[in-house]
């Protein structure tokens, strides 16, 4: 499954599933957003096992979506994993720190006794984690997984479309891997221990700007399963895990079916709003009117807020079963249906290489000759 493909389903409201299976990690990245280390919690991975196993062939995701932390620190959960969603028709995709790929330059056995079980291995890649496992020792572990996974690619985060890191280590992937693989450039975020990184400044030169404030939010398009097994309609887990709105929780790993999952997902209104007119606007017109305190800088704290507008919910219910509603819920939908693979990476990654995404691909639309 190429990142391409993915990259398309991106914005399909749960066309995928992310599941965070730890936030333990044996690197130590100074800028890491679950604050891993090699002692923090992971849940029960008879949670994961019990959602992942009501997948059926007329009712799931697309693809699932393994990260931590280190999610290669559970590898006999990740193969059950991949093989369950299989058996329904559901491809499984793994994002990993490389931690492996130190020392002895040889990939451990219980490690790629799990490659072939996988749809998809994406390495992550960025000036934090290249302090702890070498570029070099990457890419030669990434040519050994290609030989056993049918897809493999790069998610390299940097300080913006001017970072010069970007632009070297682009370039070297291309080059090492003669344009075959395509990469998702993603931006460094001020949270988990980034915050400490830069304890004041929120925006600058090197760090995004907010979102504009009447903006459809792609996070709120597929759940997410937290460490500890919680189901979230939001994907940014650094926000979820710390304010847990209740607008955003959509059940359990344990207890929930994906069937369940889903239809929350898609019948709430308020996530319809977040989804098609953003987190602001759907204050503005069905709640306090005004962002949240902070909300102009980030419509994530906004959205956190929706839950506490006890009559926001029973508005938004009103106009998207409202004539208007249906149509702006529709018109939204459409947009989601033409499955552009490199408008999730422009809008919330790297504009200047959201084509990367292509490389490799024969599928239609590709242009990622360029980029760069």
């Amino acid at each position: 499954m190429h990142l391409a493909e993915i990259a398309r389903l991106r914005m399909v409201p749960c066309a995928g599933l992310l599941l965070s299976l730890t936030r333990r990690c044996p690197l130590a990245c100074a800028h890491c957003s679950t604050e891993s280390s090699p002692e923090s919690e992971q849940g029960e991975a008879a949670s994961f096992l019990s959602l992942v196993g009501s997948f059926a062939l007329e009712d799931r995701p697309e693809v699932i979506l393994m990260s931590g932390g280190e999610p290669l620190l559970r590898p006999r959960l990740v193969r059950e994993l991949a093989t369950r969603a299989k058996e329904a028709g559901t491809r499984a995709y793994l994002l990993s720190g490389m931690f492996f790929a130190r020392g002895r330059g040889t990939i451990p056995r219980a490690i790629e006794n799990v490659l072939p079980s996988l749809d998809h291995f994406a390495a992550s890649l960025d000036v934090f984690h290249e302090r702890q496992v070498g570029r070099d020792a990457v890419f030669r572990a990434v040519h050994r997984i290609r030989e056993i996974v049918p897809a493999v690619s790069f998610q390299i985060t940097g300080e913006g479309d001017d970072d010069p890191y970007l632009e070297d280590v682009v370039e070297d992937v291309r080059r090492e891997f003669d344009d075959r693989i395509p990469v998702l450039v993603t931006r460094l975020r001020r949270t988990g221990r980034a915050r400490r990184i830069w304890p004041v400044r929120t925006a600058g030169p090197h760090l995004p700007a907010a979102a504009p404030l009447a903006d459809p939010c792609a996070l709120a398009t597929w759940p997410l399963v937290g460490h500890d097994g919680t189901v979230y309609a939001c994907s940014r887990e650094s926000l979820v895990l710390t304010s847990r709105p209740s607008h955003l929780v959509l059940g359990h790993a344990s207890r929930d079916t994906w069937s369940e999952v889903r239809r929350r997902a898609l019948s709430r209104a308020v996530l319809t709003g977040v989804r098609t007119m953003g987190p602001v606007e759907v204050r503005r017109r069905f709640g306090a009117g005004e962002p949240a305190p902070g909300g102009r800088r980030d419509p994530c704290v906004t959205c956190a807020g929706l839950a506490d507008d006890h009559r926001l919910a029973a508005r938004a219910e009103d106009y998207f079963h409202s004539p208007n509603g249906t149509i702006v819920a529709a018109l939204a939908g459409g947009a989601a249906a033409r499955r552009d693979p490199y408008a999730f990476p422009r809008r919330w990654g790297s504009p200047r290489y959201a084509e990367l995404v292509g490389l490799g691909w024969d599928g239609p639309g590709r242009g990622a000759e360029c980029a760069g």
